[in-house]
């Protein structure tokens, strides 16, 4: 099953240190730079990447819908904003969908929809990792690395729930 993920542009630039000194400089400057970031990591995971920035403030060089660098821009129109758009979306996609905010209120509707929510900062923790295993030519660090002696219980109680499984799994394959 593919991935969809939704990010919320303007919350992951300014949670970002690097994007968000570019963004107090330039708006525009920022969203570049985080569309290059983001077609860097599209090269090395072909998942489809939907960017949404809130519209109603700012004119955008983009237009409403757009493409850059195999990036889907979409820019929510007048009388909604962004996490609008982005609720909008997660129930559309519903388990294909990974929402990518900060936003407590976005990441709640997004997981009563079935998508998976991944922190801004943890994300980018992520593209950052797979472009530095791309560079270095690496597999990802396993975390179990291997078997480790234990007397502790492990049945079906210890197990996660589908749904959590399921989540997991969709994480895994960023």
């Amino acid at each position: 099953m593919a991935i969809h993920i939704i990010i919320d542009g303007y919350n992951l630039i300014r949670q970002s240190p690097e994007l968000s000194a570019l963004d107090i400089q330039d708006l525009q400057r920022g969203r570049e730079e985080l569309v290059d970031m983001l077609a860097a990591y599209k090269r090395l995971k072909p998942h489809k990447i939907t960017v949404v920035f809130d519209g109603t403030a700012a004119a955008s060089l983009y237009g409403d819908r757009d493409r850059s660098k195999g990036i889907r821009l979409r820019f929510s129109s007048g009388g909604e904003s962004a996490d609008d758009v982005i609720r909008r979306m997660a129930r559309r996609e519903k388990e294909r969908a990974m929402v990518i905010s900060s936003d407590r209120e976005v990441i709640t509707a997004a997981e009563s929809a079935g998508a998976a929510t991944m922190d801004s900062a943890a994300f980018e923790n992520k593209v950052a990792m797979a472009r530095y295993l791309s560079v270095k030519g690496g597999e990802e660090p396993d975390e179990h690395t291997g078997w480790q002696p234990t007397t502790r219980k492990k049945g079906p109680s210890r197990r996660l729930s589908k749904r959590k499984r399921k989540v997991k799994a969709r994480v895994d394959k960023l």
